[in-house]
């Protein structure tokens, strides 16, 4: 275990958790990381070892056959994850936020129904939101269920959907009218629709379409993908907590655990892009002493390390503020923000210490310098997170004038 990122207060059991996922990382992840990624190659063998571990239950409740873990421990767990390859952390990210509204939103039904499968790993989840002709704006969605007897029927694309092709159960944010009246808020007349599906692409149901596999500069191997509905027929049980309206409510719930998680995997990126750079520092020679031993890579070093740890330190708070059951839309915001922000400076300092050689696919950095950008944009853009905090402080310090 390293100096950094230490977190004070863990119990017993969270601190095997952790050692066992870094572990499992060091010995079944890093090693094979970069070869998968180059082929764009689904991780299958080390999914399944994530079985074997327990991870796809960590935070489900132990009465589901879930572990009933913190959100605390998930994060760290996930930071570990990310270490390794932050491809991996992205499978069992989107599993985790629809676990989690099911948890928190679902009928007792729904609880019943998925939760213990998705704690085996055998359902496994996938969240939609975004569409081509919008990503930060949720309010503009335009995809629409229509109520149709006992069912709903469901016509539109979404974007953007981590897992789209391997989930099986996909957590669909659509605009649903009926009960509001003309002139309602968006946020107030759109409704989380669970769509179970089988895995694959092409037409994975009847009225429902996975194109395929979106071409990305990194965070490859994790399927990123569109979803076609059209006329999609949804039974009305399958409306997440039953009641049409909520759906916006129950998606910014969830995405404020997505943004702890975003935070943590670019801890862990950080993480390692310090651990390549501070190695390959002691071993490069220029001028007759390792690089290590010029100031000025001292002073990258330096300032590297202090970014892994005020970043690691914001998700840690973030993550125990929403165990503790208060709000942490602003922790969460700063600690997404922070932490991305730290990867992208960190990884392209140890980039820089690496010279010519952080350019060649032979070198970890490589890959970490395609996979880092990619935390600037995922679970809303540094721009929202801002305009999202900001907001809240104005909340929290209103002028009493």
């Amino acid at each position: 275990m390293t100096r950094l990122a230490q977190t004070a207060g863990l119990n017993d059991i969270q601190r095997e958790i952790l050692s066992t996922v870094r572990d499992f990382v060091d010995k079944e992840i890093i090693p094979v990381a970069t070869q998968l990624e180059h082929r764009d190659e689904y991780p299958t063998e080390i999914v399944e070892g994530l079985k074997e571990l327990g991870l796809f239950g960590l935070m489900i409740p132990e009465e589901y056959g879930g572990l009933g873990e913190s959100l605390l421990t998930y994060a760290l767990c996930v930071e570990e994850i990310a270490r390794g390859w932050m491809s991996v952390s992205g499978i069992i990210n989107t599993h985790f936020i629809v676990a989690y509204m099911l948890k928190q939103h679902g009928t007792q039904e729904q609880k019943d129904t998925f939760l213990p499968r998705m704690a085996l790993g055998e359902v496994r989840g996938a969240f939609s939101m975004s569409e081509p002709a919008l990503g930060s704006d949720v309010s503009a969605i335009s995809s629409k269920g229509v109520k149709d007897g006992d069912e709903y029927v469901l016509n539109g694309q979404k974007m953007w959907l981590t897992n789209g092709g391997t989930s099986t159960l996909v957590a669909v944010l659509a605009r649903s009218d009926e009960g509001h009246p003309e002139g309602t808020a968006p946020h107030k007349s759109m409704t989380t629709f669970l769509v179970e599906k089988e895995p694959g692409f092409g037409e994975v149901r009847p009225g429902l379409t996975i194109p395929g596999k979106i071409d990305k500069m990194g965070y490859k191997g994790v399927d990123t993908t569109e979803l076609i509905m059209d006329d999609l027929r949804i039974p009305a049980n399958r409306v997440l907590g039953g009641t049409t309206g909520r759906g916006f409510y129950q998606m910014m719930d969830g995405v404020e655990v997505g943004r702890v998680n975003v935070a943590a995997r670019g801890c862990g990126v950080a993480q390692r892009a310090f651990e390549l750079g501070v190695s390959y520092a002691q071993q490069r020679h220029t001028f007759g002493k390792p690089i290590a031993q010029h100031q000025a890579i001292q002073f990258k070093l330096a300032e590297m390390a202090t970014k892994v740890e005020a970043a690691h330190a914001m998700m840690v708070n973030a993550a125990r503020k929403k165990d503790s059951g208060e709000r942490n839309d602003l922790e969460a915001g700063m600690a997404k923000y922070l932490a991305s922000e730290y990867c992208k400076e960190v990884v392209e300092d140890a980039f820089r210490i690496h010279g010519g050689y952080g350019f060649s696919k032979e070198y970890e950095i490589e890959r970490l310098y395609r996979e880092a950008p990619m935390l600037l944009i995922g679970e809303g853009t540094a721009e929202i997170q801002k305009m999202i905090i900001g907001r809240r402080l104005l909340e929290e310090y209103r002028f009493q004038g």
